[in-house]
């Protein structure tokens, strides 16, 4: 069988070839051939699926779901940058970088003067309280995209799941611990919701979907040493996961090491925390104006809390290093332990084996205006270590030896 052309000529000259052809009778048009009008017809039937992150159509478009799969819009070359809103994992560029620095030098030059300093690290609570009293439930999103980040969380609360104790530390109005609780199966799940602002907690017990049967609100601070390490009700190796989202960032450095002290000391061996919080070069930090810098990377925002902004190595260094030395205090290392780019191995002895710190970056657009806006969060997983138990008791000496 003679093969096909894809330059036939539509017209053929007359069959007398002693005569010249007329060439303009001639097409140069190409004739599709039967393998192209086949490829066409597929497409007519089955056209190409446009991929989630780029389409507006309401049933392809992940920008739609609820909730919203966060890490699915990816800008690739060719793409509009102002189609969408955000964008996920653009690295900033040399611009914005430059134009941070510069911001930084300025925010170094007009600290915080030491009255006011002094001011808002003696009682950070009595901020979160005016916080939560200036901003009702109503105010704060629920964060529906735990289970997406955090996939043990929807292991534990399967109806065949072992009965499990959560605490969550910094709690707010509730708006994790009650998208865990929506999502509830498993009859033996309990959650701790604390918060060291009262109001915080009047919050979530005011909440109508507050019962005590599955949740238990509390004022307890994080690092509190003494008789207020331990939150009312849990005991020391009691706690199978806790979460920390966007709380350690109010903490300063001087309070990190009692911290992980106090969490430590309520997980079960091999019990995780999760964590999510704000990374260095977030919008956040780059917008503060003079009159807000107590310290590198830590900062007062205008209605008086404080917030920090970590480096990934620096949450690797400080989760992976630390130790519990048994005799009252607690230190980070500063041996040359290198933690690699996932984790420090059991032979470095740490308290926390560090099982993944990621960097969460996204480009917001403002499409009217043509701006691009930058943020930044760390998310990680902390393991504690196995260790023997020690009575409360002996938890609460300890503590008020390190007062």
């Amino acid at each position: 069988m003679a093969a096909f052309s894809n330059t036939a000529v539509s017209e053929r000259t007359s069959p007398d070839t002693s005569s010249s052809p007329d060439l303009s009778k001639l097409s140069l048009e190409p004739t599709p051939s039967p393998l192209v009008d086949i490829a066409n017809i597929a497409h007519d039937a089955h056209p190409p699926r446009i991929p989630p992150h780029r389409s507006h159509d309401p049933s392809n478009n992940l920008k739609r779901s609820d909730p919203f799969q966060f890490g699915s819009r990816y800008l690739e070359e060719g793409d509009d940058i102002y189609e969408f809103n955000a964008w996920d994992h653009v690295e900033t560029d040399s611009t914005y970088k430059e134009y941070s620095e510069l911001q930084y030098a300025k925010q170094r030059d007009s600290p915080v003067s030491e009255f006011d300093k002094k001011r808002f690290n003696a009682d950070p609570s009595k901020w979160w309280n005016l916080f939560y009293r200036n901003n009702t439930s109503n105010f704060f999103k629920n964060r529906k995209w735990l289970q997406q980040e955090f996939p043990v969380l929807g292991q534990v609360t399967r109806k065949d799941a072992e009965p499990t104790t959560i605490l969550e530390v910094g709690a707010g109005a509730g708006n994790t611990a009650f998208p865990i609780l929506a999502q509830n199966e498993n009859p033996g799940l309990r959650i701790h919701a604390c918060d060291f602002s009262k109001k915080a907690v009047e919050l979530i017990k005011a909440n109508e979907a507050y019962d005590e049967k599955y949740i238990k609100a509390d004022v307890w601070d994080v690092a509190a040493k003494g008789p207020d390490s331990l939150p009312p009700g849990l005991d020391q190796e009691s706690v199978d996961i806790v979460l920390m989202i966007f709380i350690f960032s109010a903490l300063s450095r001087s309070q990190w090491s009692q911290a992980l002290r106090n969490i430590y000391t309520l997980l079960k061996p091999d019990g995780e925390v999760l964590f999510r919080d704000y990374g260095r070069g977030d919008l956040a930090q780059v917008r503060f104006k003079k009159g807000r810098y107590m310290e590198e990377n830590f900062y007062v925002r205008g209605d008086g809390t404080r917030v920090y902004f970590f480096e990934r190595e620096e949450l690797v260094e400080l989760w992976g290093r630390w130790k519990d030395v048994g005799d009252g205090d607690t230190e980070s290392e500063e041996s040359d332990v290198d933690c690699g780019e996932a984790e420090c191995s059991e032979s470095d002895g740490g308290g926390f084996e560090v099982v993944d710190v990621g960097v969460d970056r996204r480009m917001l657009v403002n499409r009217q205006r043509k701006l691009k806006m930058y943020r930044c969060w760390l998310q990680g997983r902390f393991r504690k270590r196995g260790r023997g138990v020690a009575s409360r008791e002996e938890v609460i000496v300890n503590n008020s030896q390190a007062l």
